[in-house]
């Protein structure tokens, strides 16, 4: 007994350390929590493949735009448009990251997520992934799973 109690104190004061530091939010945080829309630009692409069964990636620039508005975090839901319309999605904010997730009729599942942390001018970090695959690749459109890397501007 005399070897756990130490134990049984460290285990507390971490998470009770641990409790109160959680329940601190930065003024990013907030403004992340309280996003009512998102316009976020993506510049950067990696899209995988399978070639002989064997994965692989190639990474290039991309102009991708994404917006999402009637953000609310507390019901779990927004809608995002895109190149090819609009979609429900689901969302949800835990902490730093903010999570909006697509999952289309077809099978597709898309997700976005928004860091708190800021890039340049108040925009914020941000990767959109897709997880798709056709075996045809027509260009233009999703065709193997792929990974945006970007910055979104939080709306009120």
């Amino acid at each position: 007994m005399r070897r756990l109690l130490p134990t049984l104190v460290a285990m507390a004061v971490l998470w009770l350390w641990t409790t109160t530091a959680s329940a601190q939010t930065t003024p990013i945080q907030q403004r992340l929590a309280n996003a009512a829309s998102l316009t976020c630009r993506f510049t950067l692409l990696t899209t995988g493949t399978w070639k002989d069964g064997v994965p692989g990636t190639d990474v290039k620039p991309a102009t991708f735009t994404l917006t999402f508005t009637d953000i609310d975090a507390g019901d779990g839901t927004a809608r995002a448009t895109g190149n090819y319309g609009a979609s429900s999605v689901v969302v949800r904010y835990v902490n730093d990251y903010l999570q909006l997730m697509q999952i289309f009729g077809a099978g597709p599942l898309y997700t976005t997520t928004v860091f708190a942390r800021e890039t340049k001018e108040g925009r914020l970090m941000a990767v959109h992934t897709r997880h798709e695959y056709v075996d045809v690749i027509l260009p233009g459109f999703t065709s193997r799973p792929e990974m945006y890397l970007g910055e979104c501007a939080v709306g009120a």
